[in-house]
């Protein structure tokens, strides 16, 4: 009897994660074939994967019209650390898992964001935009007022691997690293040199603020103008975590109130970005387009962690991280447990 051939989806926006060889080499292991789909919309997602025994996704939305509508489908392979794209009560309910991958950009996002905190303090990309046009001796006019780095204090908010991995960076920067995370030992911040203090406290005493926490309901808006006001004057505010962490609205008149100095983005709240965003146009903001994660290396161990995951689960065997803990007495798989 010959042996079932799976069928995985990767299911995308493009221009997001669509899919490469590795994938595909991989799952060619337990005999499944690799569908690579355009989907933007539920509609497109399910006509595409309404037969898949897995899907492997980025930024497509997985709700729960697409997953109810997805019979054989074991698993969801999400792209990434985040899974902000994924309904994941709904995927419980649907005995579906999901996976995530979050261990392959710990370096690149932590130094992402050490590249931002450096070019706000150090007012990289004004200096570096007058110097070419020119301005050199106006350039050279406006640096002050700038802030030092060596002594200056970091807040971290969310230190887990990433914020672990940015603060172990940080230290050789001679910055103090004040943390907040309510979810962490505190053993465990010590050892990466984080001391844990309130959200309030690390909002008063930070000359920098990075955000590292995941995007969900107790982290929407977890910034907003309440917050921003506690910052120093001097203070900026560093995202690659995701947009909807901090309340756009309010960073903006922060910025054009001068609430606080200066901001390093690489995440929005709408994405891409609108052209016509005040941040887009402010000489003490720099932004990248939500880049942080990549490396050619990073995003080819991405893709094969994606597709191992994948065929781990079509074996038969658990993944070796899934989010939806609860979920497990409604899957049949025991092998790897």
């Amino acid at each position: 009897m010959a042996k079932k051939k799976f069928i995985v989806v990767a299911a995308d926006r493009k221009g997001g994660h669509l899919a490469g060889t590795e994938e595909a080499e991989e799952l060619a292991k337990v005999n499944a074939e690799l569908v690579i789909a355009n989907c933007g919309n539920e509609s497109e997602i399910i006509e595409a994967a309404k037969n898949a025994d897995v899907v492997i996704t980025g930024g497509a939305p997985m709700t729960r019209r697409v997953m109810e509508a997805l019979p054989a489908c074991l698993a969801i392979v999400r792209y990434g650390v985040g899974y902000d794209t994924i309904d994941v009560p709904a995927a419980t309910d649907c005995g579906i898992i999901v996976v995530n991958i979050p261990d392959f950009c710990w370096e690149e996002v932590s130094n992402h964001a050490m590249t931002l905190l450096l070019a706000c303090a150090k007012k990289l990309a004004f200096l570096n935009d007058g110097t070419k046009r020119g301005r050199w001796r106006e350039c050279k006019q406006a640096q002050a007022p700038m802030v030092s780095i060596w002594g200056q204090t970091l807040g971290i908010i969310g230190c887990g691997n990433i914020g672990r991995a940015t603060a172990k960076k940080a230290h050789c920067f001679s910055l103090n690293v004040l943390g907040y995370d309510p979810y962490l030992e505190r053993s465990i911040a010590r050892e990466a040199g984080i001391k844990l203090v309130s959200l309030p406290e690390l909002l008063r005493q930070s000359d920098f603020i990075s955000l590292h926490t995941p995007l969900d309901k107790s982290t929407f808006h977890l910034i907003g103008e309440a917050e921003l006001k506690q910052m120093k004057p001097g203070a900026y505010l560093i995202n690659t975590a995701r947009g909807p962490v901090v309340d756009e609205a309010a960073l903006i008149k922060a910025l054009q109130e001068k609430w606080i100095a200066g901001a390093g983005l690489d995440v929005f709240e709408k994405e891409p970005v609108d052209p016509d965003n005040p941040l887009l146009k402010m000489d003490n903001v720099v932004v990248t387009p939500h880049s942080a994660s990549y490396s050619d290396a990073a995003f080819s161990r991405l893709r094969r962690s994606a597709g191992s995951e994948a065929a781990r689960v079509l074996s038969g065997k658990w993944p070796r991280n899934w989010v939806n803990k609860d979920v497990k007495p409604k899957v049949n798989l025991t092998q790897g447990d």
